[in-house]
């Protein structure tokens, strides 16, 4: 039974669970031993990107659009698909300039604008309050419900007074807790928590888990498969539309504003930056996530149309929230375990947002709102305090409060007019106002930070009118007349109407005027006014960022002097005194210098403190506290632009000598290729020179020998004249046979054999070669025993060849016989497309010293049995030829004192004659090569 201990103490339980493994992967890193350098862990980590609005959410969309779901996932994973050169370039840009937030992104593009930066950061926070207020929402409702356990009650709206009396507040506190504790326990220069990824991961597989958990219930449990399901929702006539795109499932217009949105939120959401970006400790990582991310989209939306269609058939009429069917259906069922799971599952997605969310927009406020305030503010003296890293910290867990604080407002002033989804594509909309200054600016340098500021301006102010004020009008926090009839009564000006434009959706109509808006102000009011020489600077090494790797590309843009001790100063009064020694003391290591003492204050390490102190409070603070502690001399545009020409010849020049190695490192490893082909023909001529000589020399000097006996006696008997006349005359036709051999292999060898071709049947040919050695076998007292099926296939070869190949083993076969008593067996089978045959013998076998010499032969193409076991000669050089040339292989098997089998395979016809489709067979006792 699902009881309020039960369900505090899972929840208490699991979050521990999380904070467990965040402090030991934090610890790992502490000790240099990561363990999320795994392309796998990253991938998982992504998936951030699924919430409560996608584990319940997605299920309520589906219920009253059907299909009309899909658009929010089928945006990321074509979004993914460019990863490869979009976010790639992302990556690279920020990790050479140390950018830790998607606001630092947007001010160091264009000149490290505070304004700009802290722009960026009012737009993100006001744009994803809607957002948390989404995860708060799905966090209380579905506590509620669990909490009703056995029965299915749904929480009544604004049942309890603001704040203290509201359960939903005390959870937005205990999630700032937590987020305090996942990632603000101590200030890192590269702003990553590696403990944090670790647990997010970890967090995107329950999620997944358990939402997949419920699918197989209801599609499997209470139905019969996926068929079933949709064949009862097809019967019904409110469901039966809920599957096509052009009726329930929303208008074209619909799916392409919610793929363009989807495609912006999976780039430029913060906790998306935050995991993406600035938690990548390696970018080929990228490669793993392009796949793995969109496989993970695919598998945890398979069961989202049953879970949808399972809950309209259990509970029709609308009496249970279509958000909540991933909980009610198991809590109908008197499933409790399953429940519970499926509530752990929505709270790991609700808090894994949460937790990043706040996270990255707390740095945000910090680093682009909060620090440039008090850095002006003299009275403060801030520059004169050793140490400010203890001031970042309570900055940081202050706004995570803050953001929760304003979360827990929305969710309570209008999150309750609006579904999950609903409210999801609100803040949708808000970062989609990011797309033109980021895409823009890494890839036009013609972008200008005026332009980026009118284009955010204008954008977000269209969002505000079409999106959020009709959201608290719709709360009733707003006159509704406002909807209706405009601001002051101007027909023009309904926000969902505006300028008379009518028929789209509020998201599809927001976006068309907003991004008009974005767009024409960014791009007019850049061509209006081109950049100034700092943001001439910063768009060639955004633009330019795969051109080179350069650790401090920004270098070349500066020009000054500067003191070693007071840029060390600098940066420990934000990160601490003993982390800015041991960060100069690694930078000195790695320049060659003795001590820090003896680093020169040049441009590299002016750079190399500002980008410490970029990942402390923002490239655009960290420039303006840089700039008060050297003595920089500006740079004309002209100078820019002179030092900008220089970089792009060297930058030229250095891609053609990388060319021009590449193509000697070609040329070389051909001409070494070329010379290794050379020996090893050189070493075969050898090789074939000394075996046909060995091979002719036996009988030219048993012919010889005979021949002078002849000569020097001609007073021999006749008899003994007819012996050696026998014998000469053998060997002169073994030394004949041995010729033809050798021409026959170097005509097989150099490609100029005659092959004629045809449709033959092996079982005559090895028929036809029995009978032709059946004297010699007879003369050798040999008994031969034939496996011969009735029938088999026809092949595809040269009948003359195969014949030759069947003489050469049978012969081979004869001379390893023991003699008297020796046998020979002969077998012909099917074995899958091939037919096989063997040839037997019971001699001695061949020696493993032997069987490695014709293993090893029969490895190379086109082999020459260069060094052969007694008996083989130069035939089974070209019988492996032979049944190469035909498709098929040679090999042999032997074990010492138990004779030897030589085997060889062709292809038969499909089709033909006797053809079966038996299985493929496997060679399990073949020593040496083996058949197909």
């Amino acid at each position: 039974m699902l009881t309020a201990p039960v369900i505090v103490i899972a929840s208490f339980a699991y979050v521990g669970l999380l904070f467990a493994i965040a402090y030991y992967g934090d610890k790992r890193a502490d000790e240099g031993r990561s363990i999320i350098a795994n392309p796998y862990i990253y991938a998982l980590s992504l998936a951030v990107y699924c919430t409560s609005w996608t584990f319940y959410g997605s299920v309520g969309r589906a219920a009253t659009s059907g299909i009309g779901f899909l658009p929010i996932y089928l945006g990321p994973t074509l979004m993914a698909a460019l990863w490869w050169y979009v976010m790639l370039r992302v990556i690279r840009i920020s990790k050479q300039n140390r950018i830790t937030s998607i606001a630092d992104f947007i001010a160091s593009r264009y000149g490290k604008s505070q304004t700009l930066g802290g722009l960026v950061t009012v737009i993100a926070v006001v744009g994803i309050i809607p957002y948390i207020a989404l995860q708060l929402k799905a966090i209380s409702n579905t506590f509620f419900i669990v909490l009703q356990y056995p029965e299915i009650a749904m929480p009544d709206k604004h049942a309890a007074p603001l704040f203290l009396g509201d359960n939903t507040f005390y959870i937005a506190m205990l999630l700032a807790a937590f987020t305090i504790l996942f990632g603000t326990r101590h200030l890192d220069a590269t702003e990553r928590h590696e403990g944090l990824v670790a647990a997010i991961a970890f967090e995107s597989m329950v999620k997944l888990l358990a939402f997949i958990a419920v699918g197989l219930f209801v599609t499997f449990g209470l139905y019969n498969g996926f068929g079933d399901i949709f064949e009862r929702a097809g019967k019904v006539a409110q469901l039966s539309g809920l599957l096509t795109l052009g009726g329930e499932g929303g208008s074209y217009a619909a799916w392409a504003s919610l793929m363009f949105l989807s495609m912006a939120a999976i780039m430029f959401l913060p906790r998306q930056f935050q995991l993406t970006v600035v938690e990548n400790v390696d970018e080929r990582h990228l490669n793993k996530a392009i796949w793995l991310f969109p496989l993970y989209l695919f598998a945890i939306n398979i069961f989202v149309l049953p879970i949808a269609f399972g809950g309209l058939l259990r509970f029709p009429g609308g009496s249970v929230d279509a958000d909540t069917f991933v909980l009610t259906l198991p809590i109908a069922e008197q499933r409790p375990w399953l429940a519970l799971f499926a509530f752990i599952g929505g709270l790991s997605a609700a808090t894994g947002m949460v937790i990043v969310e706040t996270i990255a927009l707390s740095t945000m406020v910090c680093n682009d709102l909060v620090m440039p305030v008090l850095l002006r503010m003299k009275a403060l003296r801030l520059t004169e305090r050793r140490d400010l890293s203890g001031l970042l910290l309570a900055i940081r867990r202050g706004a995570i409060v803050l953001i929760l604080v304003l979360g827990y407002l929305y969710f309570y002033l209008a999150g309750e007019a609006y579904a999950l989804v609903a409210i999801g594509l609100i803040s949708f909309s808000a970062v989609a106002q990011f797309a033109p200054a980021i895409i823009g600016g890494i890839f036009w340098r013609g972008g200008t930070r005026t332009g980026a500021v009118c284009g955010l301006a204008a954008g977000f102010g269209v969002w505000i009118y079409t999106l959020l004020l009709p959201s608290f009008a719709k709360s009733g926090w707003l006159p509704i007349t406002f909807l209706s009839h405009g601001l002051l009564g101007a027909e023009l000006l309904r926000p969902q109407q505006l300028f008379g434009l009518d028929g789209l959706d509020p998201i599809s109509h927001c976006l068309f005027w907003s991004m008009l808006a974005n767009i024409g102000c960014y791009v007019g009011v850049s061509l209006i006014k081109g950049p100034g020489a700092a943001e001439h600077g910063q768009a060639t090494i955004f633009v330019d960022a795969l051109k080179h790797s350069a650790a401090a590309p920004g270098s070349r843009f500066w020009r000054g002097s500067a003191s070693v001790n007071d840029l060390q100063l600098l940066v420990g009064r934000f990160l601490g005194p003993e982390r800015a020694r041991d960060a100069f003391a690694a930078y000195a290591r790695t320049r060659g210098a003795k001590s820090i003492e003896a680093l020169a204050g040049d441009a590299d390490l002016v750079h190399y403190a500002e980008s410490l102190l970029a990942g402390a409070i923002g490239s655009a603070s960290a420039r303006v506290m840089v700039a008060s502690a050297v003595e920089e001399e500006p740079l004309g545009l002209d100078e820019v632009i002179n030092i900008i020409d220089e970089a792009s010849q060297v930058l030229a020049y250095s891609r053609q000598l990388e060319l021009k190695s590449r193509e000697l490192e070609a040329a070389t490893n051909e001409l070494r290729g070329a010379n290794q082909r050379l020996q090893e023909l050189d070493r075969l001529k050898d090789d074939f020179i000394s075996t046909v000589t060995h091979e002719l020399r036996t009988p030219l000097t048993s012919i010889r020998a005979f021949s002078e006996i002849l000569n020097d006696n001609p007073r021999l008997d006749d008899a003994q004249r007819a012996k050696f006349l026998g014998i000469i005359i053998k060997e002169s036709e073994r030394l004949t046979r041995l010729i033809n051999q050798v021409l026959d292999l170097a005509k097989i060898e150099s490609g100029n054999a005659e092959w004629h071709t045809s449709e033959i049947d092996l079982r005559e040919v090895v028929e036809d070669s029995i009978t032709a050695v059946s004297q010699l076998l007879k003369e050798g007292n040999i008994e031969i025993e034939m496996n011969l099926p009735p029938q088999a296939p026809a092949i595809l070869a040269d009948r003359d060849r195969l014949l030759q190949v069947m003489l050469n083993l049978l012969s081979n076969a004869a001379k390893f016989c023991d003699q008297p008593g020796g046998r020979i067996a002969v077998s012909l089978a099917q074995h899958g497309h091939y037919l096989r045959v063997d040839v037997s013998d019971n001699g001695a076998g061949i020696s493993e010293a032997d069987q490695a010499i014709i293993f090893e032969k029969f490895r190379q193409a086109g082999d020459t049995l260069t060094q052969k076991p007694k008996g083989s000669g130069l035939g089974l050089a070209i019988s492996r030829q032979i049944i190469s040339h035909f498709g098929g292989r040679l090999w042999v098997r032997s074990n010492p004192g138990e004779g030897a089998t030589f085997s060889f395979t062709v292809p038969a016809q499909p089709g033909s004659a006797a053809w079966t489709a038996e299985a493929d067979w496997s060679p399990a006792t073949v020593v040496g090569p083996r058949a197909p």
